[in-house]
């Protein structure tokens, strides 16, 4: 039941994100810091099985019926109608959007609920802007158009996470500059994710993300498989499983056709990211287009050496030759020749590793993410 708020309640921060599981590896802790500085917190999220770990935390949750991958309009009729009612119900002090179907729904449903103080943050935007798909082709320009239209009203604030993406959108004409706000990913935890000696064997690459096409899997695999051709040794995991819901999914017969090949190891989902990290020695990302990803910054505070590509989002936590390597997108050679590289010089990884320990805990710490998402709150609210 959603309480009759006076004029004494609390602040209420509401978060529309269109998974619990994302909500929780990547919000859940400024939604726990806001509620202990204050704010009623209410998180309406498509509910899978984090429903439990979200209301631990003492937030409220508000099912949303909402199908990620959907394009059928009389379902996403049905999912913006949600919304409105939700924000008519709860007259939210500050609504918070995450990724790309809840900035679109909840902005809307925002101007037609009166709900003027809005945080949009546009993140998860890379297939429709990156993919050569024929869908994402189509979708793109209705997209754009609408992106114009809610976001570029001064009422608000729009985060972004790299200042590629904010330089863009700015570019575009999107946001009214008045209104950008850089806040640079998730932040990691820099005491759960602690940097320990290389571990004895053989090397261990890792690439830990969902399994899609667009984080690089097909140019990894095709780099792995060039490295052991070529006699280098070293083990080659890929950490995450595929996501139906998603266009752009690596199909799980084909991770498992790679592992019997001997190319990789396919570990799927792994929830203990630090161990895991323990046991690697290099961390890889070959990604076509990124926020700033939490994979990246976690390898970077367990002092591990960065393999990466020169895109939005990887180069805003990657700065070649300081804390990891480089390379183009879409290039498995150059790929290949930057992990074998690293492979072949361990001191070189070392202090790598070392300065991307550094620049986790001066730049990317969730303490850091924390304090500035309720700065931006606060003054959300100031008279």
């Amino acid at each position: 039941m959603t309480a009759e708020k006076t004029q004494t309640a609390r602040p209420r921060l509401l978060f529309l994100i269109a998974e619990d599981w994302f909500f929780c590896s990547h919000y859940i802790e400024r939604a726990a810091a806001a509620r202990t500085a204050g704010y009623d917190v209410v998180v309406m999220t498509h509910v899978t099985s984090h429903a439990d770990a979200i209301r631990a935390r003492g937030l409220r949750v508000r099912p949303w019926r909402l199908h990620r991958g959907s394009i059928n309009p009389v379902r996403e009729a049905w999912a913006l109608a949600e919304v409105w009612r939700a924000y008519r119900a709860e007259r939210p002090d500050i609504v918070h959007h995450v990724a790309l179907k809840p900035v679109l729904y909840g902005s809307l449903a925002a101007r037609l609920a009166g709900i003027g103080t809005i945080v949009n943050a546009p993140v998860g935007m890379g297939y429709i802007f990156s993919s050569a798909d024929r869908r994402a082709r189509i979708l793109r320009e209705p997209l754009r158009v609408a992106l114009l239209w809610l976001l570029s009203t001064r009422q608000g604030k729009v985060i972004f996470q790299n200042r590629d993406d904010r330089q863009e959108m700015l570019t575009c004409g999107f946001v009214h500059p008045g209104n950008v706000v850089l806040i640079r990913g998730s932040g990691v935890d820099v005491t759960r994710f602690q940097p320990t000696p290389e571990p004895e064997g053989t090397p261990v690459v890792l690439l830990a993300a969902r399994m899609l096409w667009d984080k690089g899997v097909g140019e990894f695999v095709a780099a792995a498989r060039a490295l052991k051709r070529e006699g280098v040794a070293a083990r080659f995991c890929l950490a995450g499983d595929p996501d139906p819901l998603n266009h752009g999914s690596v199909p799980e017969a084909t991770l498992r056709a790679w592992q019997a090949e001997g190319i990789i190891e396919w570990l799927g989902f792994r929830a203990d990211m630090a161990e895991l990290l323990r046991m690697s020695h290099l961390a890889c990302l070959p990604s076509y287009r990124e926020g700033l990803p939490k994979s990246l910054l976690e390898a970077a505070a367990a002092g591990r050496a960065i393999v990466t590509t020169d895109v939005p989002g990887c180069r805003e936590a990657v700065t070649h030759g300081r804390n990891g390597l480089l390379v183009p997108v879409r290039d498995p050679v150059a790929l290949a020749e930057a992990l074998k590289h690293l492979l072949l010089h361990p001191s070189l990884r070392v202090a790598l590793g070392r300065e991307g320990r550094k620049r986790a805990i001066d730049e990317f710490s969730q303490e850091i993410i924390v304090r500035e998402t309720l700065q931006l709150y606060h003054s959300l609210l100031l008279p």
